[in-house]
């Protein structure tokens, strides 16, 4: 009989840079291989198991909905989808949602407001989007075109037009880039995928006052660093800004796919009967999930739980020879190395028990915003000590 790897190898697109390792079962920050080895998981499936492995009201609350109703379709109307807009508009402020499946299709969503935003206002001719040269938004074609990164435009040409590449924290290149047929800016307050790198207050400043000016739609792509990871809900609350649209994903879903459209009162309305849809977006069991998950964000003292571990984790990483600086907010750290590579630190903590990221040359962080004391001690010691060795 072939084992897991084996298996996928043989029958799965080889689309990822998959570790040999077999993931089986796990509770909290910690998971265990089919060997049983343990690991310490400072990567939360990509910042995705937001609550940890099998958190206990989570899991109770996706298996109850599963045994009532797996799956409506978006032609009826179902309670835990209410429940979950309800939560998302009362906590965020704003005004309407559309659920799909992904951050990909999330920001998708997005673009398609702000599109159609000018369109019905302004018509034809004014349907460029603004993104920052280092986004990443997704692998759709739309949200590849998005992302402005080179290496990732290549091979599928062409991609779809309607987009241009502002220089991150560079206000005289935003306004160079500013013309007529400009309908949106679309920016992540910290850049993930491109290095988990903030963006400057005096530009997140800029971008919303030109969109003001203009009549403009802000997009926030909060896709990794929205639903508490930076240790607040929204990561634009540290800048003060409140973007027009803020896609969130990951988190949200605590390891299942959801991905949202947040739409304040400019765009609320937008997207009328048959503009739009997704066969799965909203589906009862992931929406379940979520309700637990920003209830227990809601809770008194969770947020600033997020803030004082992340606080410790990069005070401890900044002591350290080998780091040269630590970048990110919140429970989202990237962490630029002296002389090590990142893919060999990686490497080098699995063996010993701890599964980290990285993004671009640096080691990234992303541990689940439930990781108890222990487990985040546990982890940096091991880091610590991969990075001193």
């Amino acid at each position: 009989m072939k084992n897991v790897i084996e298996q996928t190898n043989e029958h799965i697109m080889g689309t990822y840079a998959r570790s040999s390792v077999v993931l089986d079962h796990g509770i909290g920050a910690t998971v265990q291989d089919e060997t049983g080895k343990t690991y310490i998981d400072f990567g939360s499936g990509i910042g995705t198991t937001s609550l940890g492995y099998c958190d206990e009201a989570w899991a109770d609350a996706v298996c109850a909905q599963v045994r009532k109703v797996q799956h409506t379709s978006n032609l009826f109307y179902h309670q835990p989808q209410a429940e979950l807009a309800e939560k998302l508009c009362a906590m965020t402020g704003y005004k309407k949602v559309f659920f799909g499946n992904s951050g990909a299709e999330a920001n998708e969503c997005a673009i398609k407001v702000a599109r159609k935003y000018s369109f019905d206002k302004y018509g034809e001719g004014r349907g460029k989007v603004l993104t920052l040269v280092n986004s990443f938004h997704g692998r759709t074609l739309a949200t590849l075109a998005a992302t402005g990164q080179d290496v990732f435009h290549n091979y599928f040409f062409p991609f779809p037009g309607g987009f241009d590449y502002v220089k991150a924290n560079d206000i005289d290149d935003l306004h160079a880039k500013l013309d007529d047929s400009v309908c949106a800016v679309m920016l992540e307050y910290v850049q993930g995928e491109g290095g988990v790198m903030a963006l400057d207050q005096a530009f997140v400043d800029e971008v919303r006052k030109v969109c003001d000016e203009r009549d403009l739609i802000m997009i926030a792509d909060e896709v990794q660093t929205g639903i508490g990871r930076t240790g607040r809900l929204l990561a634009g609350e540290w800048f003060g800004v409140k973007a027009d649209v803020t896609t969130i994903a990951k988190g949200i879903g605590g390891g299942l796919p959801i991905g949202v459209c947040l739409a304040g009162e400019k765009c609320a309305d937008v997207l009328g009967k048959g503009a739009h849809g997704s066969t799965f977006g909203g589906n009862p069991v992931v929406c379940a999930g979520a309700v637990k998950v920003l209830e227990r964000l809601a809770q008194p003292g969770f947020l600033e739980g997020i803030r004082t571990k992340s606080e410790k984790l990069r005070a401890a990483l900044a002591a350290v020879d080998e780091v040269e600086a630590v970048s990110g907010l919140g429970m989202m750290i990237g962490i630029t190395l002296k002389t090590k590579k990142a893919p060999d630190v990686l490497k080098a903590c699995l063996e010993k028990g701890l599964l980290v990221l990285t993004a671009k040359e640096k080691v990234r962080l992303l541990p689940p915003l439930t990781i108890s004391e222990e487990e985040l001690a546990a982890g940096t010691r091991i880091l610590i000590e991969v990075l001193e060795g």
